[in-house]
């Protein structure tokens, strides 16, 4: 199959590209400003299915909407029409096509084209009006305002918001890519009347938008994961990640040391519990407590280790020996005073996991000696 993608180099066809390249059953021309007329004659003649990707947003000059958008637009129907064409056409427009300004004017008349080049030659159309599309390689202040603010917080920038109570709708790249390929496959897209939309789409002010993306940045120091099974959050934290200067992927945790060792928290939620890890050095034990109600699990990363438990009320004491040569967990179960020493020659570094967030104030940790 032979597949032309315009604004194949832009934030919505990069991604498609890609997407599409995973596949060994597709041909790609891609063609994007500044690529030679040739080219996408070529893909004209050559191509089953087209993505009409290119367009102008943000113009110099007010006549380039009208030339990007629409003039291009046009010259691709009118080329198809004289070779005698129809393959499957896909558009990408916007939501503000409704619009009377310069801009929605502009995708409104492409999009009739595409609709008449349909009628005329019976060729399969399908137009997506797009609103707030956000992901990875989104460009701030051109993409959308997720762009934008992630960018700031991530860089410790400004942002600006005139009215935080203002919804926006928004819409994932992948969701978008999906929609876009499920169309190769023959899944229809979701209709809203000729319009194609994708799904799922949300709505969200400015200002939740902003703490949202703020949150993830401060999640480095005070270690709270968000919670990733909501959806939105979800795209929206990858998208904040992506979006990090590169000399910033790394950061450092909080270590507390003594003699024992030291340990550090990785991740904190109030769904999930917490995470931490820790270095013991040889000889020593670390627990002699119980929890009434926390439960841990223990896994050994690196080194040799003897966990202990003993039931609180009384009775013999039970031993897992325990390797960093095998992923093995030990769950500690509340009501069983427990311990774990570093029997090896070497450190001794073990991940836990507690069902909870620690509480100074209720740490539920009781000292007993196994």
């Amino acid at each position: 199959m032979n597949v032309l993608v315009t604004g194949a180099k832009g934030f919505i066809g990069k991604n498609l590209v890609f997407a599409l390249k995973r596949r060994t059953d597709v041909d790609i021309i891609e063609y994007d400003l500044g690529s030679p007329g040739s080219l996408l004659e070529k893909g004209l003649t050559k191509a089953d299915v087209i993505y009409h990707l290119a367009g102008v947003n943000r113009p110099e000059r007010t006549e380039e909407f009208t030339e990007g958008n629409v003039n291009l637009t046009r010259s691709i129907c009118d080329t198809l029409r004289q070779m005698d064409r129809n393959p499957l056409l896909v558009i990408s427009s916007t939501s503000q096509a409704t619009m009377d300004n310069p801009y929605g004017l502009s995708k409104r008349k492409a999009e009739e084209t595409v609709f008449n080049f349909g009628r005329e030659t019976r060729a399969s159309v399908f137009v997506f009006r797009l609103s707030g599309v956000f992901g990875k390689w989104c460009q701030p202040n051109y993409n959308s305002v997720v762009a934008t603010f992630c960018h700031n917080i991530a860089r410790d920038l400004p942002i600006s918001i005139s009215d935080s109570d203002k919804e926006v709708d928004l819409v994932y790249i992948d969701d978008v890519v999906t929609a876009f390929i499920g169309v190769l496959a023959g899944r229809m897209p979701v209709s809203d009347g000729k319009y194609c939309l994708v799904e799922p789409t949300y709505r969200m002010s400015l200002g939740d938008l902003a703490e949202t993306i703020q949150g993830f940045r401060d999640s480095r120091i005070n270690l709270a994961l968000p919670d990733m099974s909501i959806p939105l959050v979800h795209a929206l934290y990858a998208t904040y990640v992506s979006c990090l200067p590169i000399d910033s992927f790394s950061y450092a945790l909080n270590r507390q040391a003594d003699s024992r060792g030291d340990l550090a928290e990785l991740l904190k939620s109030p769904h999930m519990g917490q995470i931490f890890v820790s270095r013991t050095r040889p000889g020593i034990t670390r627990g002699n407590h119980y929890h009434d109600t926390k439960v841990e699990k223990f896994v050994v990363l690196e080194g040799e280790a003897v966990i202990r438990f003993r039931q609180i009320l009384g009775g013999e004491i039970i031993e897992y020996p325990v390797s960093g040569n095998e992923f093995r967990v030990v769950d500690i179960p509340p009501g069983y005073t427990h311990s774990i020493e570093n029997v090896g020659g070497s450190e001794l570094i073990v991940l836990f996991w507690a069902d909870e967030i620690f509480n100074p104030n209720i740490p539920d940790t009781f000292t007993m000696n196994v």
